[in-house]
């Protein structure tokens, strides 16, 4: 049976993953279980950084972004030797079970610890919302909030300017978040993985658009699809339109966890716990059609992004 339990964030940090360590450690404690938190993810596992927390633990962190455990990045958990210093560092503590919260990198280190001995429940912490298994990751509605509102601000000034701006969102390549805000507040174009455009045709269909138009333009485009500055020149170059182009950063990734985001991530930390003190590892926790589930992680991990064709359609009809 299942008595301590141990907590890391992984990666990336996301709005609402204070939510789900408190809802895990509250509980836990109710279950009946010892909790502990590691800090700086697999960075701090491997180092020994863990410590036992009461119940109230973070309690009052839930409005607050980031994570309160820290998070860090280590590529080198991929080797075993190092696997095997966090399991030995975890049984020196007697932890037998882990909740791990953070993204498909993270996924992999869980279910590699599970197979050595220590029951591992991995919950998708990332704006991004690139985990397939769920409908929605922890952070990603915040960051959408975000994104929406700095739209609404961006849009006042190429209104009262008369121009175009060009705004970079992240999601690591993948375009949820692109996509979701693009229709949240009506972009005129979005540029995604799913959703390409060469960017002379772009500059062909601004020439028709600024015809009908000729108040402002807002594009949306996730990061990595191509170079900003080179894409804004092209559009200033060949529309004659001043183009400005706005990278939004590490702002998408911070600031209060909406409503939501509470109310879901803690749902999660909970079920976690459920799962661990009932003997269940390997899996990873999602929310389909707003019911929680698990899955096991490498069939999980081998899921395709659902691309939002449906949403892509619906774009177009408001365009």
């Amino acid at each position: 049976m299942i008595k301590k339990i141990g907590i890391l964030t992984s990666g990336g940090d996301s709005p609402g993953m204070n939510s789900a360590i408190i809802g895990a450690i509250r509980a836990g404690y109710n279950l009946g279980k010892e909790m502990y938190v590691i800090y700086d993810g697999y960075k701090g596992l491997v180092e020994g950084n863990i410590q036992k927390v009461g119940k109230d633990f973070a309690k009052f962190y839930a409005s607050m972004g980031g994570t309160i455990i820290k998070t860090a990045r280590l590529p080198e958990f991929k080797e075993l030797s190092v696997q095997k210093k966090a399991v030995e560092n975890l049984k020196k503590v007697g932890i037998d079970a882990l909740i791990v919260i953070g993204g498909d990198g993270s996924y992999i280190g869980a279910k590699k610890l599970t197979e050595l001995g220590i029951n591992c429940v991995g919950l998708p912490g990332t704006i991004d919302n690139d985990i397939a298994s769920t409908d929605y990751t922890i952070g990603f509605d915040t960051a959408l909030n975000t994104i929406v509102n700095s739209i609404d601000a961006i849009r006042d000034t190429m209104s009262s300017l008369h121009r175009c701006c060009v705004v970079e969102i992240m999601g690591n390549r993948c375009g949820d978040l692109t996509i979701f805000s693009g229709i949240a507040t009506h972009a005129d174009f979005i540029i995604t993985n799913d959703r390409q455009y060469d960017p002379q045709e772009l500059v062909k269909e601004l020439n028709e658009l600024k015809k009908t138009k000729p108040d402002h333009i807002i594009i949306l485009i996730s990061e990595k699809i191509m170079d900003l500055n080179t894409l804004v020149q092209t559009i200033q170059d060949g529309t004659g339109i001043s183009t400005r182009g706005d990278v939004l950063g590490y702002i998408q990734r911070g600031g209060r966890p909406s409503a939501m985001e509470r109310f879901n991530s803690t749902r999660m930390g909970v079920y976690a716990v459920e799962l661990l003190d009932k003997g269940i590892g390997g899996v990873c926790v999602g929310i389909v059609n707003n019911q929680l589930h698990y899955q096991e992680i490498y069939e999980a991990l081998k899921k395709p992004r659902d691309k939002h064709e449906n949403l892509y359609h619906s774009f177009d009809l408001i365009k």
